[in-house]
């Protein structure tokens, strides 16, 4: 057994729950042990992607010691959309 740090952040803070694990236990096992979904029951597993040290990963992958599990937030906004209309904008101020 091992404890690992199951986070979800969002803009102005952030959760961060320690959680005893074992090598096989699943980051969607972890996510529910955790309870962070009763903290914030926006969090869903259809939803929501999920990483370690910032790399995405399965709600199935299996941890390993050392890992921190990550909850990301769902986008807001399309980037490719955002850097076309701010590069639109751009080009207006300089005409």
């Amino acid at each position: 057994m091992f404890k690992l740090d199951v986070v979800y952040a969002l803009p102005d803070s952030a959760t961060v729950i320690a959680v005893e694990a074992q090598e096989g236990d699943t980051i969607e096992q972890l996510v529910e042990r955790s309870g962070i979904v009763q903290r914030h029951p926006e969090i869903d597993p259809k939803q929501n992607k999920v990483g370690i040290f910032s790399r995405q990963v399965k709600w199935d992958y299996q941890i390993q010691k050392g890992d921190r599990i990550e909850i990301y937030r769902p986008l807001i906004a399309d980037p490719k959309e955002v850097r076309k209309r701010r590069a639109e904008q751009a080009k207006d101020k300089r005409s």
